[in-house]
């Protein structure tokens, strides 16, 4: 069984579905610290052909640092929603992408957890992935274990006998110790090109230069989702 996991993101860039789809389960690592600034609750999308911060607003609290403790400001969906059309009504594929935001925004709760894990399983049905999904916080007793320990538990109790981790992991983990424990360990390197971020507002468009690590809602509105599919199995295992 081949087990990959990360803290869940507000959109993430596509590697991240990369990364789903290439394990049999995934990790959605709640019970890890949440840091402040970083992307758990927010990415960014095109707006003018530059790239823009797009995010969830989260409530100030000193109670816990973990992501599944965290709470956000209701959603001003209105707001959220104008601003993707103002950014996309020309793309292609904006109908598609817009409706799969009308999906996710119509959470009702306060609990930053349950809106990510909302928005990926949206967007894998949207992506035609499959994967299981397991929250980190469930399997009591991890949470004891630090850094690579906590991955060595989880495949010793999951029964996973391959880990792929993300590209940025290489200084973190070592393979020998993995092999050690009757694991093998990839590294998922995305050999995805670049594609057509044009704005068709008119015959006379202008295409611009391709602006890399956007959201996965930018890549929606601008491909079908027969090439977002194939876009999926557009990496290598390292």
């Amino acid at each position: 069984m081949t087990l990959a996991g990360n803290q869940p993101y507000f959109l993430p860039y596509f590697p991240y579905w990369q990364l789903i789809a290439a394990a049999d389960t995934f990790l959605v690592s709640d019970d890890y610290a949440y840091i402040k600034a970083g992307w758990v609750n927010r990415n960014r999308i095109l707006v003018n052909g530059r790239p823009q911060y797009f995010r969830l607003e989260v409530q100030h609290s000193v109670d816990s640092r973990l992501i599944m403790d965290k709470r956000i400001v209701p959603i001003d969906v209105i707001t959220k929603l104008q601003t993707i059309e103002m950014a996309y009504h020309a793309a292609p594929f904006f109908a598609q992408g817009y409706g799969l935001m009308e999906r996710i925004f119509s959470y009702q709760g306060d609990k930053l957890i349950d809106i990510l894990e909302l928005s990926i399983k949206e967007i894998c049905a949207y992506l035609g992935i499959t994967t299981k999904f397991i929250r980190t916080s469930s399997l009591e007793g991890n949470s004891l274990f630090r850094r690579e320990y906590r991955v060595y538990d989880f495949c010793s109790r999951l029964g996973a006998d391959r880990f792929i981790n993300a590209i940025g992991g290489q200084a973190l983990y070592s393979k020998e110790e993995f092999k050690a424990r009757g694991v093998t360990l990839n590294f998922i390197h995305s050999t995805m090109p670049p594609y057509d971020q044009s704005l068709h507002y008119s015959r006379y468009s202008t295409k611009n230069a391709f602006v890399p690590g956007l959201s996965v809602l930018d890549a929606i509105m601008f491909n079908s989702r027969e090439a977002l599919h194939d876009m999926l199995g557009m990496y290598e295992l390292i």
